[in-house]
């Protein structure tokens, strides 16, 4: 019997090891990317990047950050896509909420063909949809403005699943009790829906702004000046400076100016959103 526990506790112990080895290997792999954005930041611009040859070379530098901050109006693009994903996040938390709770407390005819409707969304490539976005944006003459970028996501599919799954999860009881109290559907909205659903807003409000801030495509489409334009279609430009291509260092201290806020406000707040997803049950 002894023998045994031991052997089972061996086992125990190989196991938690491979699975922490395994993770940090993925880690490691998931790293790479910063890390070699990392270092080719902070080589000297004069120092090209060839085979075999993408470590730190000396002396490090900064100077690749300050010729990038001076090359790009990156303040405003900074205020640019605070303000774009500030306002698509506004409105998704708005729309998906009232139609999170028209699908899961009202009963109306067609009830389940307009969700499914809804979740067909889901299934349509993004690509597939420039060109008409792109015309019905012309024709309202929005191009080249913030609300161009954000009006294309004021709906959200995925934010109206999940939101209207936290809000079947509420009890029956609560809610029976809230009509017997009176309540109308905004006071049972207000007092009995949200209240449980809070950690499952926390985590769509993340995703959506860690989406929302690196979406590239449709900015750099519907944009055409630095006016309207956000950090990742600001950055199109610092790939046209060298005469035989990008100049890797100069991009590569840009890219990491772009990703720099989201990265310290999840290194500060991690704990909290990993708490958010893990409550809301996304996986």
């Amino acid at each position: 019997m002894l023998a045994n526990s031991h052997g089972k506790d061996w086992r125990s112990r190989l196991g938690r090891w491979l699975v922490t080895g395994v993770t940090m290997l993925v880690a490691l792999l998931w790293a790479v990317p910063l890390l070699w954005a990392t270092v080719a930041s902070l080589r000297p611009a004069n120092n090209p990047l060839g085979r075999g040859d993408v470590w730190f070379a000396f002396p490090l530098t900064i100077e690749n950050y300050t010729r990038a901050w001076s090359l790009a109006p990156f303040d405003l693009y900074y205020v640019n896509t605070i303000v774009i994903v500030t306002m698509i996040l506004g409105v998704q938390l708005i729309t998906i909420t009232l139609a999170a709770f028209a699908f899961a407390h009202f009963e109306f005819p067609g009830k389940r063909y307009f969700f499914f409707f809804i979740l067909l969304q889901l299934m349509i490539p993004t690509a597939a949809l420039l060109s008409p976005n792109f015309s019905t944006i012309r024709q309202f003459g929005l191009f080249d403005t913030r609300l161009a970028i954000a009006i294309l996501y004021f709906g959200s599919a995925f934010g109206t699943f999940l939101m209207r799954q936290a809000f079947l999860a509420v009890p029956h009881d609560l809610v029976d009790a809230g009509v017997i109290d009176g309540c109308n559907w905004w006071q049972l909205l207000r007092n009995v829906y949200l209240p449980p659903s809070v950690p499952t807003l926390i985590a769509f409000g993340l995703s959506s702004v860690a989406f929302h801030w690196n979406e590239f495509l449709w900015p750099l489409i519907i944009t055409n000046s630095d006016k309207s334009r956000p950090l990742t279609a600001g950055l199109v430009r610092f790939t046209q400076l060298g005469e035989i291509g990008a100049q890797w260092s100069l991009l590569s201290a840009a890219t990491l100016m772009v990703i720099a806020p989201l990265f310290i406000v999840f290194l500060i707040f991690q704990r909290q959103f990993i708490q958010s997803f893990m409550h809301s049950g996304i996986k």
